[in-house]
């Protein structure tokens, strides 16, 4: 490589290390590999069976119900926002009207379903962001470890909207690792109007340098929104009343499964400030390991995943609320990118984290619903870590200096600075 060459992306690393890095090792072969018809199958089936079994509950798609409600107080001339249970942004009650027509008994049945299938179709592009096709062993893999995933069961089971930001996290970061930030921005921007989860990933936009797709991501979740605000009656009641039950993290029904620093610290018995001024302090950390991730390029896919996932679990970490499913949103994407030699996730402390999070596997005192967010801050905490200290150990070790044909240069080193004359 040339020195001028060096010079233009200081912190993408040689051709040639990036020809590795996406060509991967035997492992990663092995996965990309196509498996057989019956494991595929039996994947799918597996998945399947996962989303069914919530039949066996006799309330399921609680969470879709607190939508269809206010839909249904829209059009009896009430404000969706004077249930506080409803903490979507004003687009989600028109998005929820078509529900309506729908009896109870066919919801009961379709929410699920559609849920599940949601899900599902989300694994194609985790998937294809590292060019692993449908039929491999990893897509099996993929499949069947979502079908024992407990956020799996929680999210299916409650019918909730999370599954909008599940779906449009992956596809979003496609459209983008082809270029296309213009079109992944309005991915985002569509799903910020349904329920505003992927906020953080508005941040990317700005790690990029892609103003114009940030103003798309921005624009269009604002206008939907002010457009329904002013169709529907009342929607001063989003700002003193919602904002305000959510902020405070809701209420003694919700806050046990609420998986937010801020929330698990309070029920050990922390004072509010204290909890409150920690998970400030790790969300911060978090996003400053989200930019050092970016800043050190790599595989275009695994940067924009593992970069993407990191300001997700900044949010999930010192926001609140945190719920168990939504760990779908960063999972699937973080667990496709193993196929890349160099994924933070090839460490065995990033699936030690998932264990826990396994239909099946008893822990004694935390299995309990109403506990169950401690082992849920455990997974997100333990995440955020794996890939914040791998984003830290390639921004140090790409600091030195690396000898590539007859000049030397830094992986990482200041924009502009040219490699020393020899």
């Amino acid at each position: 490589m040339s020195a001028p060459a060096a010079a233009q992306d200081p912190v993408a690393p040689p051709p040639e290390a990036d020809a590795v890095t996406a060509s991967g090792d035997d492992f990663s072969r092995w996965l990309r590999a196509r498996t057989s018809r019956p494991v595929s199958v039996a994947a799918a089936l597996l998945l399947a069976l996962s989303t069914v079994r919530a039949y066996a509950k006799e309330a399921i798609g609680i969470d879709n119900d607190v939508v269809v409600r206010a839909a249904r107080t829209l059009l009896d001339g009430g404000s969706p926002y004077a249930d506080r249970r409803f903490l979507y942004l004003p687009g989600a009650a028109f998005a929820a009207l078509p529900e309506t027509l729908l009896g109870e008994r066919l919801l009961f049945y379709a929410v699920p379903a559609v849920t599940g299938l949601f899900v599902a179709l989300s694994l194609m592009p985790a998937l294809a962001l590292f060019d692993v096709r449908a039929d491999s062993r990893l897509a099996a893999a993929l499949a069947a470890g979502t079908a024992l995933f407990l956020p799996f069961h929680s999210i299916v089971s409650l019918g909730n909207w999370t599954v909008v930001s599940v779906a449009a996290f992956p596809l979003a970061l496609l459209l983008a690792r082809r270029g296309r930030w213009e079109a992944a921005a309005g991915v985002v921007g569509a799903s910020i109007a349904l329920k505003p989860m992927l906020v953080p990933v508005l941040l990317l936009f700005v790690l990029a340098r892609k103003w114009r797709a940030l103003i798309w991501a921005v624009t269009l979740p604002a206008s939907v929104s002010l457009v329904a605000a002013v169709a529907m009656p009342r929607p001063e009641l989003f700002f003193t009343r919602t904002l305000p039950f959510l902020l405070h993290g809701q209420d003694a029904y919700a806050r046990p499964f609420d998986a937010s620093w801020p929330a698990v610290l309070e029920r050990v018995g922390m004072p509010h400030p204290v909890a409150l001024g920690l998970a400030v302090v790790v969300a911060l950390v978090v996003l400053g390991c989200a930019a050092v991730r970016w800043r050190c390029g790599g595989a275009e896919g695994l940067r924009l995943v593992e970069t993407a996932s990191l300001l997700m679990l900044a949010a999930f970490l010192g926001s609140r609320p945190s719920f168990l499913n939504y760990a779908l949103v960063v999972v699937p994407s973080l667990a496709a990118s193993v196929v890349v030699r160099t994924a933070a996730v090839r460490s065995v402390w990033f699936w030690m984290v998932l264990v826990p999070q396994l239909g099946g596997v008893p822990w004694p005192g935390v299995e309990s619903a109403r506990r169950h967010a401690f082992k849920d801050i455990v997974m997100y905490t333990g995440m955020a870590a794996v890939l914040g200290l791998s984003a830290c150990r390639v921004w140090s070790r790409r600091r030195g200096l690396i000898t590539v044909g007859d000049g030397d240069y830094s992986l990482c080193s200041t924009p502009g600075r040219q490699p020393p004359a020899k």
